[in-house]
C-alpha cells in the first residue's frame, strides 16, 4: 500500500510511556481533571485548530480541519479510570490507592493522541476530524453530559466512530456488526419506609423485612427471554440493605439496588414499568413508603449501517481481521448517545487470548495494541476526507 500509516519508533516509545503514566495516575468517572490537562499538553505539539475544554465535566475535543467543505468525523475515546485496587506488579502499577485503569481507557486515549500525531503530519483534505476525549464513560454520565454541553453544536459530527479493547479476543482481531452492539442498562434504587420499633416489641413498629425478602426474587423474575431476541430483559440484584447493624432496634427502612438490562431502548421502557410497579405494590401491601430513583442509566449502542460500512473498509484495508462473533454484548456503553444525529458505530480490538478479563484487578492494557487501533482511525480518515 503506497498510502502506509507509519509510526516512528520515537513515536511508539513516547506514546507506550505516556500510556503508562497515565496509568500510575488514574482518576475515577467526575474528577479527570489532571488526565484532561495531560492530554492537552501532549497534543500541543500536534497544533490542533482548536481545543475545546470542560465538555460534559472535564471532556476535551480537539479539532483538526481542513479549511475546506465536508463532513465532520468525530473519534472518542474514555479518560476515566475505575475504583478498583490494581493487584498487578507492572513498573507502571497505580500510584492513587483503590484506583485504576482496569479497563484500558488510557490505552484508547494513548491511540487517539497517535492518530493527532498523523493528522499533524497531514490534515484531511476535506472535512474536520474532532477528537473527542469523554469524562465519566463508566457512569453513563460522560456521553449524555458531553452531548447536552450547548458548545458541542459546533462540533456535533456526521460520523461518530469508537473502539474498546477486548481480551478473550486474538490479539489485533476486530469484532464489528451493524446494528444493536451493547446493551442499554440502568441501575434502580428502590428505598422503603415504615417506622422503627424496640427489638423486643416489632409490632409498634412498621418493618421492611418482609417486602425485602418477597422483592429481591420477584424482581429478578421480571427476566424475560433469551439475550439474543429483541425482548431479553435481564434483572440483577447488586445489593440490598434492611435497617442498621444493631441488635436492639427493629428496622424502619430498606434499600435494594438491582441493575435493569435489555437488548433494546424501548423494551427498557418496560422493565422499568414492571420493576415500579412491582416495588409499588409489595410497599403498599405492607404498610411501606416506597421511593424510586435511577443512576448509570445508558442507552443501547446501535451501530450504523454506513458507519459500520466505513469501519470495515479501513479494517480490510489495514489487513485487521474481523467478525461479528460475540456481538451484540451484555454490556453497557455510553457511546450510543453519540449516534443520536450522527451515524456512529463502535468496534472491538482483541488485547489477546491469555489477559485477565476487563475490570479484573491486574487488567493491563497491551501497548503493542496502540499503533493498531490508531491506524484503522487514520485510514478511516483518509479514505472519507482524503
Amino acid at each position: 500500500m503506497t498510502d502506509a500509516i507509519t509510526f516512528t519508533n520515537a513515536d511508539l516509545t513516547e506514546l507506550t510511556e505516556w500510556r503508562r503514566e497515565l496509568h500510575r495516575h488514574p482518576e475515577i468517572s467526575g474528577e479527570e481533571e489532571k488526565t484532561a490537562a495531560a492530554v492537552v499538553d501532549f497534543l500541543a505539539d500536534t497544533k490542533p485548530d482548536e481545543v475545546v475544554t470542560g465538555l460534559g465535566g472535564h471532556g476535551v475535543a480537539a479539532i483538526y480541519g481542513s479549511g475546506r467543505p465536508g463532513p465532520t468525523i468525530l473519534l472518542r475515546s474514555e479518560l476515566d479510570a475505575l475504583p478498583i485496587q490494581e493487584v498487578g506488579d507492572t513498573p507502571h502499577k497505580s500510584l492513587v490507592q483503590g484506583k485504576s485503569h482496569m479497563c484500558g481507557h488510557e490505552g484508547h486515549t494513548t491511540i487517539l493522541a497517535a492518530v493527532a500525531r498523523q493528522l499533524a503530519r497531514r490534515r484531511p483534505a476535506t472535512g474536520r476530524v474532532v477528537l473527542m476525549f469523554q469524562p465519566a464513560e463508566e457512569t453513563g454520565k460522560g456521553a449524555a453530559g458531553v452531548t447536552a454541553d450547548p458548545r458541542y453544536d459546533a462540533i456535533r459530527p456526521d460520523y461518530a466512530l469508537s473502539l474498546h479493547n477486548l481480551p478473550g479476543v486474538p490479539f489485533g482481531h476486530a469484532r464489528l456488526k451493524e446494528g444493536v452492539v451493547n446493551c442499554a442498562s440502568r441501575g434502580i434504587r428502590i428505598l422503603l419506609d415504615g417506622r422503627t420499633a424496640h427489638a423486643s416489641m416489632p409490632e409498634t413498629g412498621i418493618a421492611p423485612t418482609r417486602a425485602v425478602a418477597r422483592l429481591l426474587p420477584a424482581l429478578e423474575d421480571l427476566s424475560h427471554g433469551r439475550f439474543g431476541d429483541d425482548d431479553f430483559a435481564l434483572v440483577t440484584v447488586c445489593h440490598a440493605r434492611v435497617g442498621e447493624a444493631v441488635f436492639g432496634i427493629a428496622p424502619g427502612h430498606a434499600e435494594i439496588r438491582a441493575t435493569l438490562r435489555t437488548r433494546l431502548d424501548e423494551r427498557m421502557d418496560d422493565l422499568v414499568s414492571a420493576a415500579e410497579e412491582l416495588a409499588s405494590r409489595v410497599a403498599a401491601g405492607d404498610g411501606l413508603r416506597c421511593a424510586i430513583d435511577y443512576d448509570e442509566i445508558f442507552v443501547a449502542s446501535m451501530n450504523d449501517a454506513d458507519a459500520v460500512a466505513c469501519l470495515a473498509s479501513a479494517l480490510e484495508a489495514e489487513n485487521v481481521p474481523f467478525s461479528d462473533e460475540g456481538l451484540p454484548m451484555r454490556a453497557s456503553e455510553d457511546f450510543g448517545l453519540f449516534g443520536r444525529g450522527s451515524k456512529s458505530a463502535m468496534f472491538f480490538l482483541g488485547a489477546g487470548m491469555d489477559l485477565p478479563a476487563l475490570h479484573n484487578p491486574d487488567y493491563d492494557f497491551p501497548d503493542d495494541l496502540i499503533p493498531v487501533g490508531a491506524r484503522v482511525f487514520v485510514r478511516v480518515v483518509r479514505q472519507m476526507l482524503g
